[in-house]
């Protein structure tokens, strides 16, 4: 075997062809590259969530106001989406293992910052640098992993990244449990006389020099050397990630796609004189994902389960409950999704959020609270039930499936420009959530905030049956010429 191996290589040199490595198994080869990607994944969800149970900690320690307070939780997602926005364009000039070596130093800078703060100034600056790594990783991580993956497994492959996000969040949240239960609070002085919500943050570090040693292990996306102009490079990274043959067909099937007389550019959004209508499909995909309100349990957790009569430390420990629940629903999405498709995982996770969004509301605006403002024995275990339901089905459906369409729908020349997009939007969304969640808490109450992600949830239901196309088993090359001349508008197409 092994001379007939060396023999195929010598006819290729004598052939003046470059040597290609040796095919290996599709999903082996693949696994690896998609398993440091999601590291991003991992660090986006550790960064979202630390700030989950420092909250009260921080108020305390800079005298914050509670609008000031809500800026330095939301403070983040403008980050977020600036790098978000950004990242596309550094991705398609650089290369997508280039941006995420930035994002990785970005992140461990952040994580380092954030817990030397002294004010909320100096907090919030270092939040923002944070939500550039994390907007920059919520957009290549998913797009690197669609563009190495097999179109059999990729969905599988895709969802790694909501996999990586929400045992990020759970990280975050056990770490700032276990910190908070082994100091005696957020706010208690702990180790070298720092206090515990400082060490919160400074966990992310572990992670951020793991992520960023792990990308020298890693290929860069074929897809990206293709579009580049380096396509002997491009053949041989599409045969060390499993392919069979020399790599060449694939490099002639992505060339086909991508416009020859340029290189991908924002001016390839437009197609007929107007926004490419996939474009569209992509922005209301990212929006949905964030007006359902996914991101004040999350964020406001602790605040909320306060609020309905548990302690700091019970709340907390409801969080890590929640982030076993978010992932267990994750796997489950993960073992679905090239299975039934996209579009009804959609379907069946916006159904299941309207309705336990809708309990939600109920119990928050009927029940009634003791003295000091908690919910009854019924209403409150009532909630926290229907709470857990509700990210059950975000987490079945668009907490994972978004990022995986938003990696796939895309054709290769207008990738990295709709991401961009896409994630400008994603983000903004979720800053205009988490941002006006205490002004509605205020003026509403909980049942009024959560009657408006209600609303949202059950119009996401009926976006997912009328606008989204099945992208199941289909390769990205597939995809770039079925959106080349969009259809007309229908029930399932965009």
């Amino acid at each position: 075997m092994r001379r007939n191996v060396r023999f195929a290589r010598l006819r290729s040199r004598q052939a003046g062809r470059p040597t290609m490595p040796t095919p290996r198994s599709p999903l082996g080869s693949v696994l690896l590259p998609a398993c440091v990607a999601a590291l991003g994944g991992f660090l986006f969800g550790f960064d979202s969530g630390v700030i989950n149970g420092t909250v009260s900690a921080l108020t305390a320690a800079f005298g914050s106001s509670k609008a000031v307070t809500g800026f330095n939780v939301a403070s983040m997602l403008l980050g977020c989406a600036a790098g978000a926005f950004l990242a596309g364009r550094v991705a398609d000039a650089f290369g997508r293992r280039i941006a995420l070596l930035g994002a990785a130093v970005v992140f461990a800078i952040s994580a380092w910052g954030s817990g030397i703060a002294d004010d909320s100034v100096e907090f919030v600056i270092y939040r923002l640098i944070g939500g550039f790594a994390v907007g920059a990783a919520s957009i290549i991580c998913p797009a690197y992993i669609s563009e190495i993956a097999p179109a059999s497994v990729r969905g599988r492959l895709a969802t790694l990244q909501q996999l990586a996000i929400v045992l990020g969040l759970f990280s975050a949240f056990l770490s700032n449990y276990l910190i908070a239960l082994v100091s005696g609070g957020a706010g208690a002085s702990w180790i070298f006389g720092y206090q515990a919500w400082q060490w919160m943050f400074w966990v992310e570090l572990a992670p951020s020099v793991a992520f960023f040693l792990g990308l020298f292990l890693i290929p860069e996306s074929p897809r990206y050397l293709v579009a580049a102009g380096r396509h002997d490079e491009a053949a041989r990274a599409f045969v060390r990630l499993g392919t069979a043959g020399d790599g060449r067909t694939e490099v002639a099937d992505v060339r086909a796609t991508l416009s020859r007389d340029r290189k991908p550019s924002f001016r390839d959004l437009r197609h007929r004189g107007r926004v490419h209508p996939i474009v569209w499909v992509g922005v209301m995909l990212a929006a949905l994902q964030q007006l359902v309100g996914i991101n004040v349990v999350f964020y406001y957790g602790e605040v909320l389960w306060r609020a309905a009569g548990f302690s700091e430390t019970d709340a907390l420990k409801i969080n890590v409950i929640g982030g076993v629940i978010n992932i267990s629903a994750t796997l489950a999405a993960i073992a679905l999704i090239d299975r039934i498709g996209r579009k009804p995982l959609l379907i069946i996770g916006s159904a299941m959020m309207t309705v336990f969004l809708g309990v939600l509301a109920v119990v928050f605006a009927r029940a009634r609270t003791g003295e000091d403002g908690a919910l009854g024995p019924v209403a409150g275990p009532l909630a926290l039930v229907a709470a857990n339901l509700y990210i059950v089905g975000f987490g079945v459906s668009w907490g994972p499936v978004m990022w995986v369409l938003l990696g796939e729908i895309f054709p290769n020349q207008i990738r990295g420009a709709a991401l961009s997009v896409a994630g400008l939007v994603q983000w903004g969304a979720n800053f205009v959530v988490t941002i006006t969640f205490p002004v509605l808490l205020g003026a509403l109450g909980l049942g009024g905030a959560y009657g408006i992600y209600t609303a949202f949830a059950a119009f996401s239901a009926y976006y997912a049956w009328r606008h989204i196309r099945e992208t199941k088993g289909k390769t990205l090359e597939q995809m770039s010429v079925d959106h080349a001349a969009p259809a007309a508008t229908g029930p399932g197409r965009p």
